[in-house]
């Protein structure tokens, strides 16, 4: 991903929610923390919810797995909707604004847009490209962008520099016609884990980010927010 290199966005709902605000979503559904992957903790989310973001280190551990994955998929095949957005990612540090943009634009028909929207105009523009072509598409989108830098700024951490290393990175799942979706821009295609419902979507997205945790037990920095009605 040499090129363009974004501040990297931090895993706070406000921040999320602010961003998504600007770029013309109405706040029916925000973004929240998720405490704990426990069924107990689960159950103190607002319902329903319709994406969840995971924030984890990319580290020695993970990237053989990524590999081992990604080489399977390949090898006995897998079957996506037609009807799932993905985009890969290009520009450095952007993971968190292509994770949101996976989180919206694989719910639309649940969520509410200004007249003039910045990202519904995204969105619409994008839908028929490809991943890669979505990709280009983001690099050139000034509204996105400047959005993008400006949450970057308003965490409660100072963002790194552009040219500091990252090795933190989002992703998103998503309940596409009932089979949950893990969508990562590193990735080369979308990653279904099985069957999910509605009512089911956060506790099997938690079983995935289990996973995700299991493989690396000597790691903390594992966020995890949903996006829920309010």
């Amino acid at each position: 991903m040499e090129g363009q290199r974004w501040l990297p966005l931090e895993a706070n709902p406000e921040v999320m929610n602010q961003f998504l605000r600007q770029l013309g979503l109405v706040p029916t559904w925000q973004f929240g923390d998720v405490y704990g992957l426990e069924a107990e903790v689960l159950s103190l989310v607002p319902r329903p919810v319709c994406a969840v973001l995971l924030l984890f280190p990319i580290t020695e551990k993970y990237e053989p797995f990524r590999q081992e994955e990604e080489a399977k998929i390949k090898a006995q095949g897998q079957e996506l909707s037609s009807d799932v957005y993905f985009m890969k990612q290009t520009i450095g540090n952007a993971c968190g604004t292509i994770g949101l943009i996976h989180a919206v634009a694989n719910n639309q028909r649940y969520l509410e847009f200004e007249p003039i929207s910045p990202l519904k105009a995204f969105l619409l523009q994008s839908a028929k490209m490809s991943p890669e072509e979505k990709a280009a598409f983001l690099e050139k989108d000034e509204s996105i962008r400047v959005t993008h830098e400006s949450s970057a700024q308003e965490g409660q951490t100072e963002a790194p520099s552009l040219d500091e290393k990252v090795d933190l990175h989002f992703i998103a799942f998503v309940n596409i016609e009932g089979h949950l979706y893990e969508l990562d821009g590193r990735k080369p295609f979308p990653i279904v884990h099985g069957k999910t419902t509605e009512d089911t979507f956060l506790e099997d997205s938690a079983e995935v980010c289990k996973k995700f945790m299991a493989r690396d037990p000597q790691e903390l920095r594992f966020t995890v927010v949903a996006l829920s009605k309010a």
